[in-house]
This record gives C-alpha cells, structure tokens and sequence, in this order.
C-alpha cells in the first residue's frame, strides 16, 4: 500500500511540487518514512485551507508512514512572510499557548497520534532554548543572502516591506526540519506551495550539518473559478471551529461550490474511491446539485462528525428540497442513509435578549451579531444592495427590530441565496 500513496497524492491534485520526485517515491515504496507538516498557531481555529495539509497527512498514514504535526509555537513569535502583503501581527506567547490547544485539539481529530503512529510535537520546545549568536555561527553561516532573495516567499515582499525578523523565517523553518531529521528520523516535509524556498532551506541544511538526504512536497494553493483564494467568503474565513462557522454554514459552502469545481474538491476533501469520483463528474443539469450534498456531507462529517452532518443535510433539504431524494444517483457516501424526514434542525441560531430588542437594534447590527456580515459596512452594503432579508423580504438597513418581527418568537435573515440565520428572542 505504502508503494501506491505517492500515486494516490498525484491523481488527487496534491502534489504541485517535490523534490527527487524519482528517489522520494522509491524511497515511499521501500519502507515506512516518517513525515512533518507544520501549523503555526495564529488563531485558535484553523480553516478549510488547511484541510489539504491534514487530508494529506490521513492519506500517508493510511499508507503506512508516520506523520509529525508542529504546532508553531516558536514560529509564530516570528511570523510567517509567505502568502503576505504586509507583516503579520506578532502574537503573545499567552495568545499563541492559548491558540495551540485549540489546534491540538482538532488535529487530534484527524490523526492517529501516539505510541509509533504519529507525533504532535510544538518547535517552541528547541527553538526557544537557542541562544542568538551560537545560532547565527551554527545556522546562520549556512545560508546565503542572495539565495534567501530568490525565495517566492521574500521577493512578493520586497516592494510593501520585509522586516528582519520575517526575514529569519526561513532559518527557522529550517531549523526545524534539521531537529526533526536527527531526533526523529523524519525525512520529508509537506507544506504549502508557497512554503517551497523553506522547504528546499530545510534540505540543504540537513545535508550541510548531517550529510544526509530529505525531501519535500508542496501542494497548490487553491483558487475558486474567479481567481479568489479558496475558503474565504463575504463573512470572512471558513473555519473548522463551528463556534466560529456553525455546522450549518459549514456544510453550505461547500454545498454551494461552483458546479466545474465538484470533481476536484471531491478528489482533495473525500475519501471517496477515485472511480466512483470520475462516474460523480460525467453528471449533468440537475444531478451536479447531488454531487456538491454529497461532497458537502463527507467533507462536514470528516470535520463534525456524522451526526452534525445529517443534521445540516437535513436542514438544507427543508430549506431547498433534496437534489436526489430517491438515492438514484450511486454513490458509497453514507449521505444516502440519512432519514430526511427526522426533524433535527441545525440552522445557525442567535439569541436576542427583550433588553436589547427594547434598547434598539438595526438590521445592520443584527446581520453583525449573527455572523453573516464581518463588519457593519459590509451590513450596509449588503442590505442597500438588496442581498439581505428579514422573514424573505428586502429590508432598508437603517430599519429596526421590533417585536412584531418575530412570528413565533423567531425570526429568519437571509444572506443571499443560500446563507441563512435564525434570530431567536428570548422569553
């Protein structure tokens, strides 16, 4: 099985890069590697953009290889240049100890960890003992400035600013695959494919100090149709925390995908046999809208579990109906299991207390408190533009709540097509 998973990673859409390409899948096929990807903890959530990362780091374990998650806790004090028009904002180490354990906590969802399955280690534990000027005679002597230049990473930053400290980035990154080879025997980085100038420091280091060889992969940064970076939306990022993206919102933006791009986030984000993925693709007209459930189940079941999925399944379907609900197109998705007449509800819900609803409460600062907007004038602009709704009718955005609002104690918003929020008020 291990022989096959550099396959399986290539007919996925994984592999943008990789060093060696010839040596590394010998090297795979031969025997178990063992293998790293970091995360720097800058939220305390991470987001969808880091599901081809750890979707990655399931399929090599599932081969065989072991993996090692790093938590940033080093890194992070420094910041990450790569992907960035301006300097990231430095973090406490109270803040990022803080985030860590929320990142912890969800890898630990993902990966088999412990005994010789896999490793969660934090870099803060070596590279906070380094001390400066052993560091730059050690380190440091290894790398050349003109070459540091060249990296992808550095040259994007040139122009805006790039300060020193961002500019030590790379060196640490480095520094860590180094430790992580000796202590660890681990022998291949993954990461981003902005991460490659890291990547390619980190090999040369090790060959420099321990004369031996490692290797690197790096995956595509992914876009939408429209050039967007994947996993952003109007109300900001798409996050695995539900406390921060509710279930419900979670599974609509995948179901709401762009039809073309079906096929390629069901090879990236499912487990689903690449056949049955290649059958899902050739439907037309109404059928696509089976594929995105069914991609948009198995990737909120992978994150929340299959109960949370069904019930945002099921919410969907009473708000749109179902795209196939006689289960005619085949499929090994356990979507195809789910009752859709139980009467679970997960639609995002908030709750507005009578001594709020008494004080005043525009439509704008309700579209900001329920999350469907990141901020009061994406509120504004949302509503004067005719994209929001109260209980289905357009509304003015200087508009107040009043009481006769809520049918039943409740009332319905609307962001666009498809994002949707229940305002509960309080008895």
């Amino acid at each position: 099985m291990a022989s096959q998973v550099y396959r399986q990673l290539e007919d996925r859409g994984f592999i943008y890069q990789a060093t060696h390409e010839r040596e590394l899948q010998e090297k795979l096929a031969a025997s178990p590697q063992t293998f790293y990807i970091g995360f720097d903890p800058t939220a305390d959530s991470l987001h969808v953009g880091s599901l081809i990362p750890i979707v990655a780091m399931m399929h090599m374990q599932r081969a065989g290889h072991r993996p090692i998650a790093v938590l940033g806790g080093g890194t992070a004090m420094v910041g990450d240049p790569s992907g960035k028009t301006e300097m990231r904002q430095l973090l406490t180490r109270e803040a990022i100890d803080q985030n860590g354990v929320g990142i912890r906590r969800q890898l630990e969802r993902f990966l088999k960890l412990g005994d010789d399955q896999g490793l969660l280690v934090n870099n803060a534990d070596w590279l906070e003992k380094l001390t400066y000027i052993d560091f730059l005679r050690d380190i440091g002597r290894h790398f050349s400035v003109n070459r540091m230049l060249t990296a992808e990473s550095y040259r994007q930053r040139l122009e805006s600013g790039l300060s020193f400290i961002e500019f030590n980035y790379m060196l640490l990154q480095a520094y860590d695959f180094h430790i992580l080879h000796r202590d660890y025997q681990c022998t291949i980085q993954m990461g981003g494919q902005d991460q490659w100038g890291n990547i390619v420091a980190g090999i040369e280091l090790i060959r420099r100090l321990e004369g031996k060889e490692a290797y690197g992969i790096t995956f595509p940064l992914l876009t939408t149709a429209s050039g967007e970076k994947f996993g952003k939306t109007a109300a900001g990022a798409v996050w695995l925390d539900e406390k921060r993206t509710s279930v419900y919102d979670f599974y609509q933006f995948w179901r709401n995908c762009e039809d073309g791009e079906a096929g390629r986030l069901l090879r990236l984000f499912t487990f689903l046999p690449l056949e049955e993925i290649a059958d899902l693709e050739k439907l037309k007209d109404q059928h696509i809208n089976r594929v995105k459930e069914i991609l948009a189940f198995e990737v909120t079941a992978m994150v929340h579990g299959h109960q949370k999925a069904a019930e945002a399944y099921q919410a969907a379907v009473r708000q749109f109906g179902a795209a196939d609900p006689d289960n005619r197109v085949k499929t090994s998705s356990a979507i195809t299991s789910i009752n859709l007449s139980d009467s679970t509800d997960s639609l995002p819900q908030t709750t507005l207390s009578k001594q709020e609803l008494e004080k005043g409460v525009t439509l704008v600062e309700l579209f900001l408190k329920t999350g469907l907007c990141a901020s009061k004038g994406q509120a504004r602009r949302l509503l004067q533009q005719g994209g929001g709704y109260c209980n289905d009718a357009r509304v003015a955005a200087d508009r107040e709540i009043t009481p006769d609002d809520f049918a039943g104690g409740q009332l319905m918003l609307r962001a666009g097509k498809k994002r949707y929020h229940r305002v509960v008020l309080a008895s």
